[in-house]
């Protein structure tokens, strides 16, 4: 079935007729598309049907952004896909208001997740963006979940949109690029540029650039400060944070749902190659190297990405595997919401046969297979070890330890395994 791609038919989804469809399909399985639009279709308009079908189907998939609210929303497809997830966007909302923002300028707003969030922690927002479409959902959405009062959406292009007289500035260039259907991992391919983006946000008392977690740290400012934000483990987009109650230069990572916040001391992160020469001034604030002992821990994403690696290893009391991999082990357990916690078994050089025959030994049927800087995949060797029956279970970490291919195995600290 389609998607709304003109305002007329998405207008109609708004009228009486479009709501009743809308009601009709809110708990509408998608597999059964083809027998209910021809059921539809004998009372109502065909073009309408269709928009109603695929709304649904959005609702659907934004339900694991936007949970219940979703089935009120209304929804690009783009829309969907580009949005920030809720609790992500309720964190920078809150953090936002702490800092006393009241008014906002949300540039490239659109269908305007991030602008709710805002207006439900009490900050009146210009919604901005350049695709009417998105416009028009982002308006229908003030008014569906009564929010209306707060946000004014306009629909213009975001670098000719006057934003002196508000509190803050709230920047989400686009990172997907229509011509090539994916990502975009440049910076200044954004659209707008990031580079228009800093400027932007200088002009305003306090700014926030939402952009992808994968970008370089070569691009972000000196004068700001960054944060990566994961939720239940996942990464899922780092802000550049201008104004007062940031540090210019500093990295954060940020953990939702419990909302751990840990802002990097400056220490220097582990290399992402082996080194040839030290540092000078660095060597001794690298976390030290050491031999696996007996608790591994695997950072959060947003720790990884933030550069915070050494950071962690301090607060454990721990040292790295290898001087090239984002794996901290020590000889205690000190609890911390930065890191997943094992407990190591056994610290074996990398031979799938031995492998095979000590989980098979130790009746070991599921197993859980973790990587880093291996090049075999878990995949790959999941089909090798073909596990049997057993009703053990274990972690295999497949990795480098004083930079050789190494097989770590053991379990979930605390989680009772012998």
């Amino acid at each position: 079935m389609g998607q709304v791609t003109d305002l007329d038919t998405f207008s109609a989804l708004l009228t009486p007729e479009g709501q009743e469809l809308l009601t009709a399909l809110r708990d509408h399985d998608p597999a059964d598309d083809l027998a209910v639009a021809t059921r539809l279709r004998r009372s109502h308009p065909a073009p309408l049907v269709s928009a109603a079908l695929g709304q649904a189907r959005l609702r659907q998939r934004a339900a694991a952004k936007f949970g219940d609210d979703a089935r009120r929303m209304y929804f690009t497809p783009n829309g969907v896909e580009q949005s920030t997830r809720a609790t992500v966007a309720a964190h920078r909302a809150a953090r936002l208001a702490a800092l006393g923002v009241r008014t906002l300028a949300d540039l490239c707003s659109g269908i305007g997740g991030d602008a709710l969030a805002l207006a439900r922690a009490g900050i009146s927002v210009l919604a901005v963006d350049r695709d009417p479409l998105a416009c028009a959902a982002a308006r229908a959405n003030a008014e569906a979940l009564g929010l209306a009062d707060r946000i004014e959406v306009r629909c213009a292009d975001v670098t000719e949109v006057d934003t002196a007289g508000y509190d803050a500035v709230f920047v989400d260039p686009a990172r997907r690029s229509k011509a090539r259907g994916g990502r975009i991992f440049d910076p200044e391919a954004y659209s707008p540029p990031l580079s228009w983006a800093i400027e932007a946000a200088r002009t305003a008392p306090y700014a926030a650039l939402k952009i992808a977690p994968g970008v370089p740290h070569e691009a972000l400012p000196d004068d700001a400060e960054t944060e990566w934000i994961s939720d239940g483990g996942d990464v899922k987009e780092a802000v550049v944070w201008f104004g007062r109650g940031t540090r210019p230069g500093g990295r954060r990572a940020t953990l939702l749902p419990g909302g751990a916040t840990l802002l990097g001391a400056g220490l220097p992160d582990p290399p992402t190659r082996r080194p040839t020469t030290t540092p000078a001034g660095g060597a001794s604030h690298r976390p030290p190297v050491g031999p696996v002992g007996r608790y591994l821990y695997e950072p959060d994403g947003a720790v990884i990405r933030a550069h915070l690696v050494a950071d962690v290893a301090q607060q454990v009391g721990g040292r790295l595997i290898d001087p090239t991999i984002a794996y901290i082990t020590a000889d205690e357990l000190t609890p911390t919401p930065y890191a997943t916690a094992y407990e190591i078994t056994d610290v074996l050089p990398f031979n799938v046969k031995k492998l095979r025959a000590l989980l098979r030994e130790r009746e070991v049927g599921i197993a859980v297979i973790k990587k880093r800087g291996s090049a075999v995949s878990p995949e790959e060797l999941r089909k090798k070890l073909k596990l049997g029956g057993g009703t053990r279970s274990c972690t295999i970490f497949l990795t480098r330890a004083a930079g050789a291919p190494t097989m770590l195995l053991g379990h979930p600290a605390g989680d009772g395994q012998e």
